[in-house]
Parts: C-alpha cells; structure tokens; sequence
C-alpha cells in the first residue's frame, strides 16, 4: 500500500492511557504523517481520541480492516497478545507496522507476526523507548562502538503496585499478569544487546513481589545482571544501567519525554519505509526479545 502524498497514513490501534498519551499527540504533531483513524475495542475510547485529534474512530472486527483500507502503516498500543495477531493481520494488508513492546508474550505469536513482515516486505519498528530518546539512542550507538565491554548492571524498578500508587498504567492486566520481567524487560535488553551482543545464555530467580534478577552471557563474552520489576516501593523506583570495561564506568543518561521519543520512532519507520532498510529495533529484533524473556520465564518455574 503506498501513498503519493508525503504523508504516511498511520492509523492507531489502540485507545488507553498509553496511546492517549503518548502515540496520538505524537502522530498529530508529527509533519509527516496523516493522523488517519483511531480504533479499539470500546468505541467510546476509539471517540474520545479521534475527536480531540480530528480524526476518524473504529471499532469491532470490521472496524480493523475499514482502517487498514485506509492505512499505509498502523501504530499499535495495546497489550501483546492482543497487538500481535492484529499487527500480523495489518501486515497482510500491506502496512508499515510501528509496534509496542514486547511484539508479544508466546514465541509462536511474535514469529507468526515477523513472518508476516517478511511475507508482505513491509517496514517495522518497535517501540523500546530508550532506542530513540533524543540522549540514550546515541549513547547507545557510542557505547557499542566503543566496545571493549566487561559486564552491565542494569535496574529497572517501577511502583505501579507501591501502596499509593495512581499510575493509570497499574489497571492494566497484562502488566499485572507479567509483571516487570515483560513490560520494562524489553527496555533493558533493547540497551544492553547492541552494546554488548546478543544473548547466548539466562539465568532467572525471583525477588519480592513481581521482581525478577537476570544473569545474562552476551556473545561478546561479556557479562550482564538486571533486576526488574514494577511493585519497588516509591521511594525504591528508579532507572539506571550502568557498563564497566575499558572505557572506565558509564551510566546511561537520562531521557526525554514519551512524546518526543515516538515521534524518533516514527521518523524511524518512515526512513524504513522510504529506503527498505530495516532498523536495528525492528519486528524481528522485537522477535529475539520475546525469545530472551520467555527463556527467563521459564527458568523461574523450574
């Protein structure tokens, strides 16, 4: 599906807090898209964001395909196992795929939607936030290239189940059901694979609530520990992940708004789009994160 207009038609699949926040204002503002439809599963959430943003809103089964009809790329910001399946179908129908993370929580499904890609040769990004904040995605291509890495420690941790908490991201049941491992885990290893390789070995054990400790071994030969989780106390939550070699220590830096960082996705999908050449946090990378974490996950049972 093309469009000879220079504008991208993206329509957004998705209408909770996360696309009310993030994804909508960004396809509004960004100059080269045409914000070109809104659906979810109730259609008075689908209403609300079409009419801030002037745009058309879908729902129900032939409510996916009227938008991808109208469509040269669809922006997902729903759970993974519901985003999958639609995201694979989006890609059948010829559109650009620019998905949350994780791409899904079973192997089958993130596989089923990367060779859906591969079958309809369209461009796709995933959303890890940190692969394109206006200070970590270039802190990260440094660090790369610098090499010379001998361990990482990351920490991840989240209060959205902290006594007090009013994150509206906390009613999510997904996130409730995964827990830190799959909704922050994707983060730390879209930073720490392209730095120090991808990974050849996991070990899991759990910690209070729903905090996860990894040790990864990376096909460099470095080491990696990350704990994550989304249940820290307020005063415990935070980010930082931290490599240590050659180069001395560096700390990741600090990053920009949400916003801002779709809106670098975007330009991302757009160039994919554009030139045919995949971007490094792409469907098939997302493909390897769901493979990573259900290895996790898996050892934690045993």
């Amino acid at each position: 599906m093309t469009n000879s207009a220079k504008q991208l038609r993206i329509g957004l699949f998705g209408a909770g807090p996360w696309a009310e926040r993030t994804q909508a204002p960004a396809l509004a503002a960004h100059p080269e898209v045409e914000f070109a439809g809104v659906w979810a599963r109730r259609p008075e959430a689908a209403v609300a964001i079409a009419d801030a943003y002037g745009t058309a809103a879908y729902s129900g089964d032939d409510g996916v395909d009227a938008l991808l009809a109208n469509c040269d790329a669809a922006a997902f910001a729903l759970p993974p196992d519901i985003q999958a399946p639609l995201a694979a179908r989006a890609a059948d129908a010829g559109c650009h795929l620019l998905l949350d993370k994780p791409v899904a929580t079973t192997v089958a499904a993130a596989r089923e939607t990367a060779r859906a890609v591969e079958r309809a040769k369209v461009a796709s990004v995933v959303f890890c936030t940190l692969r394109f904040a206006a200070d970590t995605a270039p802190w990260i291509a440094e660090q790369a290239a610098a090499g010379g890495w001998f361990t990482a420690r990351a920490q991840w941790l989240g209060s959205l189940y902290a006594s007090g908490s009013d994150s509206p991201y906390a009613a999510s049941p997904w996130r409730r059901d995964k827990g830190g491992l799959w909704d922050v885990g994707p983060h730390v290893l879209s930073v720490l694979i392209p730095v120090l390789g991808d990974v050849t070995a996991v070990t899991a054990a759990r910690g209070p609530e729903d905090t996860v400790h990894l040790v990864l071994r990376h096909a460099s030969g470095a080491s990696s520990t990350a704990t994550l989780g989304l249940s820290a106390p307020v005063n415990a939550s935070g980010v930082s992940i931290e490599l240590v070699g050659d180069q001395g220590t560096v700390t990741l830096p600090d990053w920009g708004d949400a916003v801002r960082s779709f809106g670098s996705a975007l330009d991302a999908l757009l160039e994919a789009a554009r030139t045919g050449r995949s971007h490094g946090c792409d469907v098939p990378f997302g493909l390897r994160l769901t493979e990573i974490l259900a290895e996790a996950e898996a050892r934690l049972t045993v």
